[in-house]
Formats: structure tokens, C-alpha cells, sequence
């Protein structure tokens, strides 16, 4: 992607946020409507989106790409909690703990993976829900340990292996593997003796297929407008507050700095690397707001962490995609 095309897109995502956060100030857009949109994106508008990117021509190096995928976000989550745990013990008790969740936790689900796709196209995106997978068993153990106790590990790996987007990716490596719309469900439609029976069998698979890809191209547009009700419900001068400055160093530009050397040093496939340094360098997550609330921390502090560091990823991004 030129820079031309690279602005383009980020015009785009940015007057998409424009849009929620104006209709959020109208009272278009409730405050039960982030939850409801949240939850659509999460449980299907996503998991179709990742569906679709599964659907490339299949090749060994792919499979290899996603073994070092994943080997880089293991990584990456470990240094991310080493610095969780080190940077931040001066800090008061309810920061302190919103500090380090946002570290661990980016909101690389929601802003990542359409920056991955718009960039780098589906195979981008096919290789971004790959590395999401250590950040989600992550964020359901050492992320929720951040407010409270750990979780026993049943729990942690039932949510992961449960999550929607995961089962997305199981479902996709299927469609991968086969290179069929349904895979195996395809060839036995085709193999079906009764004419009329395949025929309609055939047009239900095809149509199935439209409403995925569909579904998983209104990801971009409602994931941003959501992301535009958050930024409404804080105020401009709430804003200069150095802990969230803080924390929007890190997760912009320490982080993926830390990612992009590394890459580099091993000699990394480019679109590997820019995959992996663009979804680390994503804003804070935006559970972190919800958690603090929940476990009665600095909720306030929280969303204000999540607020300046999107607002800045708007330029973070750019300027990392043409260091890339």
C-alpha cells in the first residue's frame, strides 16, 4: 500500500470515529449501544471478518508464516508483562493495576485487525487473528489477574478455546485447508446422487458464503463508530494526564519499537513484521475501562487511557506503516 492510499484509509477510519462520536453527542447512539455494538462486532460482525481472510490459496509457507506468528506474540507478550509488573510500582494501587492491564492488553480485536486487513489485505488479516490468540489467553490471565486473583486455568483455557473469534479461526483453517466454501460439507453437496437436492444444496452453501463475507465487511465501519462513542464520554481537558501518556508511550511506541528491532535482527518476512509491529502497537485495550469499573479501580483513569491513546494511534499508525 503506497502512502497516499495509507492516509486514505486512516481519513476514512478517522471520519468513521467522527461519525460515532457526533451521534453519540446527539443522543443517536445511547449508552446501552456500545455494549450492543460490542457485543454484535465480538460474537459475529468479527468472526465472519476472520472467516473471509481464511480464504486464500493454500501454501506450506503459510503454515510457517503462522508458526512464527505466533512465536512472535508469545514473545511479545512476555516482555509486555515483564513490563507490566516492573514499570509501574511507584504508581498508586488503582492506577497502578490499569497500568498494567493496558499494557498486556491493546485493543488490537477491534482497531487491529481492520488497520491488519486495510493494510496488508486478507492475508494480513488471516495472519493478525493468528497472533491475536496469545493476547486473548492473556487477557483472561494475567490481564484479569490485574484486578483480582488469577483465574484457575479450566476457566482461562474454556474462554479461549469458546471465543467466538477463536472458533472463527478454527472454521477458517478449515476453509484453508480445503479450499472450498464449506469444505468437506461442499464436496458431499456435489456428490449428492439427487440432482435437485445438490442444486439447492449448492445455491444454500453459496448464499451462506455471500452473508459471511458480507457480515465481515461491516467490520471496519462499526468497529470504528464504536470506538467513536468512546471517545465522547470524556472531555478534552481530562485529557492531559501524564500516567495516560505514559501508557500510550508504551503501547505506540516502545512496544513495537521493541518488535520492529527484533524483526529486523532476525530477518523476518516484511509482511510478518508489519503485521506483528502494527498489532503491538495498538491503544489500550478498551476491556480496561469495563474491568476497572467492575473491580472497583480508577474507571475514570481507565477510559482516559483508552481515549488518548486511540486518539494518538491516529498518527502512530501512519508514521509506523511508512517506517515499515
Amino acid at each position: 500500500m503506497d502512502i497516499s492510499s495509507l492516509w486514505t484509509l486512516q481519513c476514512m477510519m478517522f471520519l468513521l470515529v467522527a461519525a460515532g462520536t457526533i451521534m453519540k453527542k446527539m443522543g443517536i447512539l445511547k449508552a446501552e449501544s456500545k455494549g450492543v455494538i460490542t457485543d454484535l462486532v465480538i460474537s459475529f460482525i468479527l468472526p465472519c471478518n476472520i472467516i473471509t481472510s481464511f480464504r486464500v490459496s493454500f501454501d506450506v509457507s503459510i503454515l510457517l508464516g503462522f508458526a512464527v506468528v505466533l512465536g512472535i506474540s508469545v514473545l511479545v507478550q512476555m516482555v509486555s508483562y515483564l513490563i507490566s509488573r516492573h514499570l509501574y510500582n511507584r504508581k498508586p494501587d488503582g492506577v497502578k493495576k490499569v497500568l498494567q492491564y493496558c499494557t498486556i492488553v491493546s485493543n488490537s480485536g477491534f482497531l487491529g485487525l481492520p488497520i491488519a486487513e486495510g493494510v496488508f489485505g486478507a492475508e494480513g488479516l488471516m495472519y493478525a487473528s493468528i497472533f491475536l490468540i496469545p493476547m486473548r489467553l492473556m487477557m483472561w490471565s494475567a490481564g484479569i489477574a490485574c484486578f483480582t486473583e488469577s483465574p484457575d486455568m479450566k476457566s482461562v483455557v474454556k474462554k479461549l478455546a469458546l471465543h467466538p473469534c477463536i472458533i472463527a479461526v478454527y472454521i477458517g483453517l478449515g476453509l484453508l485447508l480445503f479450499q472450498q466454501p464449506l469444505g468437506i460439507a461442499y464436496e458431499a453437496v456435489l456428490a449428492c446422487p439427487v440432482a435437485a437436492v445438490s442444486v439447492l444444496a449448492r445455491m444454500a452453501v453459496s448464499a451462506l458464503d455471500r452473508m459471511v463475507r458480507a457480515a465481515g465487511g461491516c467490520t471496519t465501519t462499526l468497529t470504528m463508530i464504536l470506538i467513536g462513542t468512546m471517545l465522547a464520554e470524556v472531555s478534552p481537558r481530562d485529557l492531559l494526564d501524564k500516567n495516560a501518556m505514559l501508557i500510550t508511550v508504551v503501547r505506540l511506541a516502545l512496544l513495537p519499537a521493541i518488535v520492529l528491532a527484533g524483526c529486523t535482527l532476525f530477518h523476518v518476512d516484511k509482511l510478518l513484521t508489519g503485521v506483528c509491529v502494527l498489532l503491538t502497537g495498538m491503544p489500550a485495550g478498551s476491556t480496561s475501562a469495563i474491568l476497572a469499573a467492575k473491580y472497583h479501580c480508577d474507571y475514570t483513569f481507565a477510559t482516559k487511557c483508552i481515549v488518548v491513546s486511540t486518539l494518538l494511534s491516529m498518527l502512530s499508525i501512519p508514521l509506523w506503516c511508512m517506517t515499515l
